[in-house]
C-alpha cells in the first residue's frame, strides 16, 4: 500500500475541513498518514521535503494556488508525486488540471487518478505552476491581502484590479530564445503555463501544461479606457487582437524594466526586481489529476479552435492527422497523447493570415509569433 502524506495550511477551508479529510483518509485504508499542518505557505517546503524523504508516495497539498507553488518549487525534479485538495480562492491549478471541487472526490483523484508529468516554469529560480506576472496583474495580488480575500473571494481581486488600471508603466526589453520580442513601455508582462486565469477566462489558448514551452503576452495598456479594451478583447477569447497585446511563446525570456517592478508567482506576491530570468523546466513535477482529464483538455481546445469540429483526429508520435474512426460519427476527438506539442505536424502548416494556426497542408511553421502547434 502507497505511503501518504499531507501538508496543509491550518488557515485554508475545503469541504468539512481537515477533520473530513481525516475521515476520508480513513475510509480509504490512510488512518494514519504522515501529517504537518502550516499557518503560512512559505512553510510548507521544509515539511514537503520532509514527507519526501520519510517515503511518502503521495503527497496530498491543502490550499491554494500559493500553497501549491510552495511545494511544487521544494519538489520540482524529484520523484514526488502531487495530489491538489483546492481550498484556496482561485484554485487555477485545480481548475485547468480539471481537479473535482469535492473533497472525497479530489482524495480519490489523488489515490486512484493518472500521474501526469507536468511542466514548471521558473522565475529567477524559483518554479511555479500556473503563471506569473509582473506589472498590473503583481500589483491587483499583493493589494488583495488575505483578510480581504477571506470577507469577499474573488471580488478582491477585481477590486484591487480597478484601483490599479492607471498605475504607472515601466519601460521594458524582452527577449524570447535569445531573440528581442519587444521594446517599450509596459503595463503587465505575463507568462502562462496553462490556459485559463481567474473566472475561467481562456488568457492563453492553445497553451498545454506539457508542450516544454511557456506562453508570454505583453501588455501596454496606459489607462482605464484601454484597459477595458483589452479585457474585453481577452473575455472574448480574441486577445491576440487587442492593439495593446502582443502574444507569444518560447523556452527562455528575459525581461528588463528600467525600475524595479513588482511581480508574482501563482498569486503569490514577490519583491520587485528590475530583471527576470524565466525559463521552463520540461516535466519537471508530477501531479495527480482525473484519469480523462488530459485527453479531455486537449480534445477541447481542438474542438474550440480548429475550426474542424466535424472531423476525427489522430496524435502519434510526431504528427497531428485527421483520421477516420470507423462505428463514430462526425465530431468524435480521438487522441494519443504525446509531449511535445509545440510544432505542426509533418501534413500541416501554418495558413496566411490565420494568426498561426495550422492547416490540413504543408511543411511546419516556426519561429514564435502566434504559433499554434
Amino acid at each position: 500500500m502507497p505511503r501518504v502524506a499531507v501538508v496543509a495550511h491550518a488557515g485554508k477551508s475545503f469541504g468539512g475541513g481537515l477533520p473530513e479529510l481525516r475521515s476520508v483518509l480513513a475510509r480509504e485504508g490512510f488512518a494514519d498518514p504522515l501529517w504537518y499542518e502550516v499557518t503560512k505557505s512559505r512553510k510548507a517546503p521544509k515539511y514537503a521535503r520532509r514527507a519526501l524523504a520519510h517515503g511518502a508516495d503521495v503527497i496530498f497539498v491543502w490550499g491554494g494556488d500559493g500553497m501549491v507553488q510552495r511545494c511544487i518549487d521544494a519538489l520540482a525534479g524529484t520523484e514526488a508525486v502531487l495530489a491538489i485538495l483546492p481550498a484556496g480562492t482561485a484554485n487555477l491549478l485545480a481548475a485547468n488540471l480539471r481537479i473535482p471541487d469535492g473533497l472525497p472526490e479530489a482524495v480519490r483523484v489523488g489515490l486512484r487518478g493518472d500521474r501526469r508529468p507536468l511542466d514548471t516554469g521558473s522565475v529567477n529560480g524559483e518554479h511555479f505552476a500556473v503563471m506569473a506576472g509582473a506589472g498590473f496583474d503583481a500589483s491587483m495580488i499583493k493589494q488583495a491581502d488575505r483578510g480581504m480575500k477571506d470577507r469577499i473571494g474573488r471580488a478582491a481581486y477585481l477590486y484591487t484590479g480597478a484601483r490599479n488600471l492607471g498605475a504607472h508603466r515601466a519601460k521594458a526589453v524582452v527577449e524570447v530564445d535569445g531573440r528581442r520580442f519587444f521594446k517599450g513601455r509596459v503595463s503587465c508582462v505575463l507568462v502562462g503555463n496553462v490556459g485559463k486565469v481567474l473566472g475561467g477566462i481562456q488568457a492563453f489558448h492553445g497553451a498545454q501544461p506539457d508542450d516544454g514551452l511557456l506562453e508570454l503576452g505583453v501588455v501596454t495598456a496606459k489607462n482605464p479606457a484601454q484597459w477595458a479594451r483589452t479585457l474585453g478583447r481577452v473575455v472574448q477569447g480574441k486577445a491576440g487582437k487587442s492593439p495593446f497585446v502582443r502574444l507569444t511563446r518560447g523556452r527562455q525570456v528575459r525581461v528588463r524594466f528600467d525600475r524595479p517592478f513588482p511581480y508574482e508567482l501563482d498569486g503569490g506576491a514577490r519583491p520587485a526586481a528590475g530583471k527576470l530570468r524565466i525559463k521552463v523546466h520540461p516535466a519537471s513535477v508530477k501531479i495527480c489529476v482525473p484519469a480523462d482529464a488530459a485527453d479531455r483538455s486537449l480534445a477541447a481546445w481542438v474542438w474550440s479552435s480548429s475550426g474542424w469540429s466535424g472531423r476525427s483526429w489522430r496524435v502519434t508520435g510526431s504528427a497531428r492527422e485527421p483520421a477516420m474512426h470507423p462505428g463514430h460519427g462526425a465530431g468524435v476527438v480521438m487522441f494519443r497523447l504525446r509531449r511535445d506539442r509545440a510544432r505542426c505536424s509533418a501534413g500541416l502548416r501554418q495558413r496566411p493570415g490565420s494568426g498561426g494556426r495550422c492547416s490540413r497542408r504543408g511543411g511546419r511553421p516556426s519561429g514564435h509569433g502566434r504559433e499554434r502547434w
